[in-house]
């Protein structure tokens, strides 16, 4: 099932106004990447993009075409880990979020 764009538009004003939800979002979404969900991690990313430091902050931060950027978080996209780490660096400086790899015993 498609996510309509008003369910989109919501989620992103959400992560505008709630830093704890912005914050949660973030991990989530390199969650869902670690995992290898990278279609949903990428797709939170990109809301999160939207919802922070917009996709032409986040070309200037890089140093990379906003529409690369576009490309490479899209269902479809590959980025590389350079460019992957830029835009979770990016973000991270952004949103004052710090994150953390914690390992967990299965």
């Amino acid at each position: 099932m498609a996510l309509t764009r008003e369910f989109k538009e919501t989620i992103v004003a959400r992560a505008r106004r709630e830093a704890k939800f912005r914050d949660a979002m973030f991990a989530e979404a390199i969650d869902a990447y670690l995992a290898g969900d990278t279609k949903t991690g990428k797709a939170m990313l990109r809301d999160l993009v939207n919802a922070t430091i917009g996709f032409e902050g986040l070309s200037a931060e890089v140093r990379k075409p906003s529409k690369s950027l576009h490309r490479m978080l899209a269902a479809r996209g590959n980025p590389s880990t350079e460019n992957f780490f830029g835009i979770v660096k990016a973000l991270q400086k952004k949103t004052r979020t710090r994150l953390r790899v914690a390992v967990q015993a299965a």
